[in-house]
């Protein structure tokens, strides 16, 4: 199976997603949905290989395909969630396999006069999954005063502070190599400042090795994010060759991504 063959098959499964979220009146996080359907079909090998700024080669295509559905007025991108429309609707029953839909957005077929929309699908299927715990262990974690929040934000004038957390810390196994323990979000060398460009930032030096860490947010692992900036979703996953590595946090998408050098 090709690379294009793959994202095809994760392009209907982003349609196939948001259809049945859409019987529950949900508008789901756009990384949510991309982590679903990567799940669904998992990454190759190549498409795994990590690309400037630390993105996973299938996700960037996944998610520059994602823009053809919005062109063709299938789906919605908007600030609360993404959303899928009537048309995006008919386009999963007159385009019900990835080649039917790729061939359809590629040649510009439009959806045949009659089609309707899909029907119901049973409670079962239409819940959403679950998200998976992350892989590591939580431990109890005390989230900054209040005093300690607002010292820190006043480190660099000029920072976007609307809707910023108070503190947001990168948890993981290479806590040790920064002088913590792994996965302690409360030690000051994990500790993420807050640019003037409204990004969270953590510079480091690592050794060489594969390391996973997650995004705790307020210095508790009620509030954390791992990849494609799910709510307790799966760790964030990678390997380094070893020296300095530099980690940029978006709390609009929630994301984290990671710039070697």
């Amino acid at each position: 199976m090709s690379i294009r063959d793959n994202n095809n098959r994760r392009l209907k499964e982003v349609l196939d997603i948001m259809a049945a979220g859409s019987w529950l009146d949900e508008k789901p996080n756009g990384g949510v949905v991309l982590a679903e359907a990567a799940a669904r079909i998992p990454f190759s090998k190549e498409e795994s290989e990590l690309l400037s700024g630390g993105i996973p080669r299938g996700h960037k295509n996944l998610t520059k395909a994602t823009a053809d559905l919005v062109k063709v007025g299938w789906i919605t991108k908007g600030r609360g969630g993404w959303e899928i429309t009537e048309n995006g609707l008919r386009a999963t029953v007159a385009f019900d396999t990835a080649d039917k839909l790729a061939d359809a957005l590629s040649d510009g077929t439009l959806i045949p006069a009659g089609t309707p929309l899909p029907e119901k699908p049973a409670e079962a299927a239409a819940k959403k999954p679950a998200a998976k715990k992350p892989a590591a262990k939580k431990t109890s974690a005390k989230a900054p005063s209040a005093k300690a929040a607002a010292a820190k934000k006043t480190e660099a004038p000029g920072v976007v502070l609307e809707n910023q957390p108070a503190s947001v810390a990168l948890a993981g196994n290479f806590g040790h190599a920064l002088g913590a323990e792994n996965w302690d979000p409360n030690h000051p060398s994990l500790q993420m400042t807050l640019a003037e460009t409204g990004t969270w930032q953590l510079s480091a030096d690592l050794p060489a090795g594969q390391y996973s860490y997650k995004a705790v947010v307020n210095g508790s692992w009620d509030e954390n994010y791992g990849a494609f900036g799910v709510l307790d979703g799966a760790n964030h996953e990678f390997a380094h060759s070893g020296g300095p590595i530099s980690f940029h946090y978006d709390h609009a998408t929630k994301d984290v991504l990671r710039a070697q050098g």
